[in-house]
This record gives structure tokens, sequence and C-alpha cells, in this order.
């Protein structure tokens, strides 16, 4: 049991589960009865995802400097109660299911989803390496 960390819309591994799309907005151009039939989610989790102002700031970063501001500011909305409470209630069921979280973005590395991650194992959380 464990959780992938994945790119919304990428074809599903084998055993990957439940997907979770922890993104502020769905898919464009996509009938929601569609979302899970084409790889994006089967459920949306977007107080998982930065807040709007925070969004357009981490897409605009540049370089390091600006990446590791977003990265602060995205944690500290994590820190806040319902946010934190669902990555408690994730990282206890990482042990119990398999299950998968993810955006959109190309780059993980420069994508909400890796300080997912990291929160995630700082919980105990099982990720699966890839």
């Amino acid at each position: 049991m464990s959780i992938r960390i994945v790119r919304l819309g990428t074809a599903r591994a084998k055993g990957e589960g439940l997907r979770l799309g922890t993104v502020r907005r769905p898919p464009r151009g996509v009938p929601k009865a569609q979302f899970a039939q084409r790889d994006f989610y089967d459920t949306w989790l977007p107080n998982l995802s930065p807040s709007a102002s925070l969004m357009a700031e981490g897409q605009a970063a540049q370089d390091g400097q600006s990446w590791a501001r977003f990265k602060r500011k995205f944690q500290s909305e994590m820190k806040q109660p319902d946010a934190s409470r669902v990555l408690d209630l994730l990282a206890a069921l990482s042990h119990q299911t398999s299950f998968s979280l993810g955006c959109y973005c190309e780059d993980e590395n420069h994508c909400h989803r890796s300080v997912l991650r990291e929160l995630l194992s700082q919980r105990g959380a099982d990720i699966v390496k890839d």
C-alpha cells in the first residue's frame, strides 16, 4: 500500500488505485464525466493546491530564490488546520490502501506536488519512489 505522486492526465500505473486531483481548477475542455476516464482524477481535492494568488507566483518562479519563496508560502498554507488534517489522513491511509495524487505540471520539481511529497513523507506516509 502506498501513495504514488503523478502528473494528471498521464496513463495510470498498475495498482495505482484512486487518483486525487490536487489542483485549483478542473481540466479545461474535459466533461466532468470523463475526468477519470481520461486519467485526470477520480476525486478532486483542491484544498491541497496552492491558493490562486500563490499558484500564479509559483508558475512565475524563474529561479531558485523565487521557487524557495513559493515553497515556504505553500508549506505555510498546508499548515492550516483543514489542509494539515487532510495530509495527516492521507499519510495514515497510505499504510492501508494504494492511491495517487497529482497535478498537471510537467516537471514535478517545479510543481506543488513536490512539496506535497515532502509534507507527506514528513508525516510518515508510504510513498512510491520513482
